[in-house]
């Protein structure tokens, strides 16, 4: 098929999500220029410059790579990302944070391998997936090789232990398996044993149930558990219809828990008001809506999946932050997408965008 241009509507889409992630990320971190110079300098080089500027340049070769490359290599692609995420767990490689083992630090730079480990799983998922066709009907090509994958997965993120990427991966698996005409009886009842799983996680991991309890009843502990919740409420609430104005966040100043991180999206609340986060979130939709679009709209089973499991990945980890920061969820811990700190997450996202742009080239529909 030949290719056309790419979808401008999506490119310009992700800058702006990019651009504003940009500005807030910054104006966030502002908070660590008050406690140290050095850390707020460190966070800004690896979220700018090994992140966005790195990530870009990724993306753009993306969109050169015909999308087929990564079919071909999507075996060997889910298998280096299951061993470097497992890489964690090797003495003096590894490195620990807050009680979790999540990272690997060579010479002054870290990264979170986690997110490698998305991205391989969207892989090579939509590679199997599309190899077995017709067969998903069968139990052994659709919901085995899922819960095998996800078995694997699960042994090495939960001794982390990091159980919020788990439910991600898990939830971009099931939807994948959706899109590609397994059986809905078969993904109820992939869903009710993954509800088991994670309601069993929950009864048997303290820091979990913690987080239920905290949701359930937010003013428990306003200065323990809750703390995060309520300050994040605060800032939201405080930023009005228009918000404080762009850098004028108080809460991020030694308030909320890491406002360049996990909370960014309550710092966003504060300086922009409802008024920046309808913007944001409807920025969010219509990137879903979008890419989901290009999926539909792809040249074979390979290039929709591919697409439909990169979207469905940056929108549900994007929403399950905004839901957690909102009180509406129980609070998960997971980064906002192109905003949150994170140059691993950001380059890896870019790079994902750009094979959706790249596969949009060749859409079967005019867009």
């Amino acid at each position: 098929m030949k290719e056309k241009k790419i979808d401008k509507f999506f490119f310009t889409t992700v800058i702006l999500l990019a651009c504003l992630g940009v500005a807030i990320f910054v104006s966030a971190s502002l908070g660590l220029l008050v406690k140290s110079e050095e850390k707020f300098f460190s966070v800004l080089f690896s979220q700018l410059v090994l992140g966005l500027v790195l990530g870009t340049i990724g993306m753009f070769l993306a969109m050169k790579i015909n999308y087929k490359f990564w079919r071909k290599y999507s075996l060997i692609i889910f298998l280096c990302s299951i061993a470097v995420t497992a890489a964690v767990f090797i003495p003096h490689l590894g490195w620990s944070h807050g009680g979790a083992q999540r990272w690997i630090k060579v010479g002054p730079l870290s990264f979170q391998p986690v997110e490698i480990l998305k991205f391989g799983f969207v892989v090579y998922f939509a590679a199997w997936l599309s190899w077995a066709k017709g067969r998903v009907k069968n139990f052994k090509f659709s919901i085995l090789p899922l819960v095998i994958m996800l078995a694997i997965i699960a042994f090495i993120l939960l001794k982390q232990p990091d159980t919020k990427s788990f439910i991600l991966i898990t939830i971009t698996g099931v939807a994948m398996l959706f899109i590609s005409g397994t059986p809905l009886k078969h993904i109820l009842g992939v869903g009710a044993m993954i509800t088991i799983v994670v309601s069993s996680l929950v009864f048997f991991t303290p820091y979990l149930r913690e987080r239920v309890k905290t949701f359930i009843d937010p003013s428990q502990d306003p200065r323990g558990s809750s703390y995060q919740i309520q300050q994040s409420l605060i800032a939201i609430g405080s930023g009005g219809i228009f918000g404080r104005g762009l850098g004028q966040s108080i809460q991020k100043f030694s308030y909320l828990p890491e406002p360049q991180g996990d909370s960014i999206f309550a710092v966003l609340g504060e300086e922009l008001g409802f008024v920046g986060t309808f913007i944001t979130i409807l920025l969010y939709s219509i990137f879903a809506l979008r890419g989901l679009r290009i999926a539909n709209n792809s040249p074979d089973m390979f290039s929709r999946l591919l697409v439909s499991g990169i979207v469905i990945l940056i929108v549900a980890q994007s929403f399950m932050n905004i839901a957690s920061i909102t009180g509406v969820t129980p609070l998960t811990g997971v980064p906002l997408v192109f905003m949150s700190h994170g140059g691993t997450s950001l380059m890896i996202y870019l790079i994902a965008v750009g094979i959706v742009l790249q596969i949009s080239k060749f859409q079967n529909k005019t867009a």
